[in-house]
Protein backbone atom coordinates (compact mmCIF):
# COMPACT_ATOMS: atom_id res chain seq x y z
CA UNK A 1 0.00 0.00 0.00
CA UNK A 2 1.07 3.27 -0.31
CA UNK A 3 2.17 5.22 2.54
CA UNK A 4 3.45 8.43 3.90
CA UNK A 5 3.90 10.19 7.26
CA UNK A 6 2.09 13.79 7.75
CA UNK A 7 0.65 16.14 10.24
CA UNK A 8 -3.11 17.73 9.82
CA UNK A 9 -4.22 21.08 9.73
CA UNK A 10 -7.17 22.91 11.54
CA UNK A 11 -10.12 24.49 9.91
CA UNK A 12 -8.99 27.98 10.08
CA UNK A 13 -6.30 27.33 7.91
CA UNK A 14 -8.05 24.74 5.14
CA UNK A 15 -10.68 27.62 4.67
CA UNK A 16 -7.93 30.35 4.44
CA UNK A 17 -6.37 27.95 1.53
CA UNK A 18 -9.79 27.56 0.02
CA UNK A 19 -10.34 31.30 -0.05
CA UNK A 20 -6.61 31.77 -1.72
CA UNK A 21 -7.46 28.86 -4.17
CA UNK A 22 -10.35 31.24 -5.30
CA UNK A 23 -8.83 34.22 -5.71
CA UNK A 24 -6.09 32.51 -8.11
CA UNK A 25 -8.50 30.58 -9.64
CA UNK A 26 -10.05 33.84 -10.35
CA UNK A 27 -7.02 35.27 -11.82
CA UNK A 28 -6.54 32.52 -14.35
CA UNK A 29 -7.47 32.69 -17.99
CA UNK A 30 -6.92 29.36 -19.21
CA UNK A 31 -7.71 26.87 -16.22
CA UNK A 32 -7.32 23.26 -17.96
CA UNK A 33 -3.86 21.25 -16.91
CA UNK A 34 -4.13 22.76 -13.49
CA UNK A 35 -5.52 20.19 -11.11
CA UNK A 36 -6.46 21.87 -7.59
CA UNK A 37 -5.89 20.36 -4.59
CA UNK A 38 -9.14 19.83 -2.03
CA UNK A 39 -8.34 22.07 1.11
CA UNK A 40 -10.19 18.65 3.10
CA UNK A 41 -7.66 16.53 2.57
CA UNK A 42 -4.72 19.23 3.04
CA UNK A 43 -1.86 17.60 5.32
CA UNK A 44 1.83 18.61 5.56
CA UNK A 45 4.03 15.79 4.18
CA UNK A 46 7.01 14.92 6.60
CA UNK A 47 7.55 11.74 4.75
CA UNK A 48 6.70 9.85 1.54
CA UNK A 49 7.12 6.25 1.78
CA UNK A 50 5.50 4.74 -1.37
CA UNK A 51 4.83 1.20 -1.45
CA UNK A 52 4.90 -0.48 1.74
CA UNK A 53 4.91 -4.00 2.38
CA UNK A 54 2.23 -5.18 4.65
CA UNK A 55 5.18 -6.82 6.19
CA UNK A 56 7.05 -3.89 7.50
CA UNK A 57 3.67 -0.96 8.20
CA UNK A 58 4.33 -2.40 11.93
CA UNK A 59 7.83 -1.29 12.00
CA UNK A 60 7.26 1.99 9.93
CA UNK A 61 4.23 2.99 12.97
CA UNK A 62 7.10 2.31 15.77
CA UNK A 63 9.48 4.49 14.01
CA UNK A 64 7.13 6.81 13.90
CA UNK A 65 5.68 6.56 17.35
CA UNK A 66 9.72 7.08 18.69
CA UNK A 67 10.25 10.46 16.42
CA UNK A 68 6.77 11.92 17.99
CA UNK A 69 7.77 10.48 21.75
CA UNK A 70 11.21 12.81 20.23
CA UNK A 71 9.41 16.19 20.11
CA UNK A 72 7.20 18.65 21.70
CA UNK A 73 3.98 19.76 20.95
CA UNK A 74 4.62 23.52 18.93
CA UNK A 75 3.24 25.81 16.52
CA UNK A 76 3.43 26.59 13.01
CA UNK A 77 2.49 29.81 11.15
CA UNK A 78 1.11 28.89 7.89
CA UNK A 79 1.76 31.91 5.47
CA UNK A 80 3.73 32.89 2.16
CA UNK A 81 2.37 31.40 -1.06
CA UNK A 82 5.01 30.47 -3.86
CA UNK A 83 5.79 28.05 -6.71
CA UNK A 84 8.24 25.26 -7.77
CA UNK A 85 8.64 25.29 -10.89
CA UNK A 86 10.85 28.33 -12.59
CA UNK A 87 8.65 31.09 -14.88
CA UNK A 88 6.19 28.17 -15.63
CA UNK A 89 4.97 26.67 -12.36
CA UNK A 90 4.35 23.18 -11.76
CA UNK A 91 3.33 23.37 -8.61
CA UNK A 92 1.38 26.08 -5.79
CA UNK A 93 1.68 25.58 -2.30
CA UNK A 94 1.51 27.84 1.02
CA UNK A 95 4.60 27.51 3.57
CA UNK A 96 5.95 27.44 6.65
CA UNK A 97 6.50 30.39 8.59
CA UNK A 98 7.67 30.51 12.54
CA UNK A 99 7.77 26.66 13.44
CA UNK A 100 9.23 25.17 10.44
CA UNK A 101 12.18 24.59 12.31
CA UNK A 102 11.05 22.17 14.94
CA UNK A 103 8.57 20.78 11.51
CA UNK A 104 12.17 20.09 9.60
CA UNK A 105 13.42 18.29 12.62
CA UNK A 106 10.62 16.33 12.99
CA UNK A 107 10.47 14.85 9.37
CA UNK A 108 14.75 14.83 9.24
CA UNK A 109 14.32 12.56 12.09
CA UNK A 110 11.68 10.09 10.35
CA UNK A 111 14.33 10.17 7.22
CA UNK A 112 16.75 9.08 9.71
CA UNK A 113 14.75 6.50 11.43
CA UNK A 114 13.09 4.94 8.76
CA UNK A 115 16.20 4.34 6.45
CA UNK A 116 17.12 1.83 8.94
CA UNK A 117 14.13 -0.04 7.38
CA UNK A 118 15.20 0.56 3.98
CA UNK A 119 14.03 3.51 3.26
CA UNK A 120 16.22 6.19 1.07
CA UNK A 121 17.14 9.27 2.27
CA UNK A 122 15.74 12.31 0.81
CA UNK A 123 17.61 14.02 -1.55
CA UNK A 124 16.61 17.61 -1.33
CA UNK A 125 16.41 19.44 1.98
CA UNK A 126 12.67 19.72 4.00
CA UNK A 127 10.95 22.81 2.97
CA UNK A 128 6.72 22.12 4.77
CA UNK A 129 4.08 23.23 2.52
CA UNK A 130 0.79 22.94 1.54
CA UNK A 131 -0.17 21.85 -1.76
CA UNK A 132 -2.82 23.52 -3.43
CA UNK A 133 -2.38 22.76 -7.14
CA UNK A 134 -0.26 21.09 -9.53
CA UNK A 135 -0.11 22.21 -13.00
CA UNK A 136 0.53 20.41 -16.43
CA UNK A 137 0.26 23.55 -18.88
CA UNK A 138 2.46 25.61 -19.29
CA UNK A 139 0.20 28.17 -19.69
CA UNK A 140 -1.18 28.30 -16.80
CA UNK A 141 1.65 27.91 -14.84
CA UNK A 142 2.95 30.80 -16.08
CA UNK A 143 -0.17 32.37 -14.94
CA UNK A 144 -0.03 30.96 -11.65
CA UNK A 145 3.39 31.54 -10.63
CA UNK A 146 2.86 35.49 -11.36
CA UNK A 147 -0.43 35.27 -9.37
CA UNK A 148 1.14 33.69 -6.77
CA UNK A 149 3.43 36.07 -5.94
CA UNK A 150 0.83 38.36 -5.81
CA UNK A 151 0.51 36.31 -2.02
CA UNK A 152 3.73 36.09 -0.72
CA UNK A 153 2.45 38.42 2.25
CA UNK A 154 -0.72 35.53 2.52
CA UNK A 155 -1.08 34.32 6.09
CA UNK A 156 -3.44 31.19 6.70
CA UNK A 157 -3.50 30.85 10.17
CA UNK A 158 -1.09 28.87 12.93
CA UNK A 159 -1.95 25.19 13.32
CA UNK A 160 -0.76 23.48 16.50
CA UNK A 161 1.50 20.21 16.00
CA UNK A 162 0.61 17.87 18.35
CA UNK A 163 0.72 14.64 16.78
CA UNK A 164 2.40 13.06 13.50
CA UNK A 165 0.16 10.38 11.56
CA UNK A 166 0.92 7.52 9.76
CA UNK A 167 -1.53 7.58 6.21
CA UNK A 168 -2.52 5.48 3.58
CA UNK A 169 -2.97 7.03 -0.38
CA UNK A 170 -5.36 5.04 -2.56
CA UNK A 171 -5.33 7.04 -6.12
CA UNK A 172 -9.00 6.94 -8.34
CA UNK A 173 -10.00 9.30 -10.93
CA UNK A 174 -12.03 11.62 -8.45
CA UNK A 175 -8.21 12.56 -6.84
CA UNK A 176 -6.49 10.18 -3.52
CA UNK A 177 -8.37 8.79 -0.77
CA UNK A 178 -5.99 9.30 2.20
CA UNK A 179 -7.21 6.69 5.47
CA UNK A 180 -5.25 7.31 8.81
CA UNK A 181 -3.74 4.07 9.65
CA UNK A 182 -1.80 5.12 13.06
CA UNK A 183 -1.82 8.48 14.70
CA UNK A 184 0.81 9.62 17.80
CA UNK A 185 1.26 12.82 20.10
CA UNK A 186 3.90 14.86 20.10
CA UNK A 187 4.94 15.38 23.96
CA UNK A 188 3.25 17.67 25.89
Amino acid sequence: MRVFIATDINDEVRRAIGNLQNKLRGELAFDKGVKWVNPEIMHLTLKFLGEVKDNILNDVCKKTEQVAMKHSVFNLDIEKAGHFGGRSARVIWVGTGGGSEQLAEIANNLDEQLQTLGFAPETRQFTGHLTLCRIKNVKAGAELAKAAEKYSDFQAGTVAVDSIMVYQSQLNSDGPIYTPLAGYNLRR
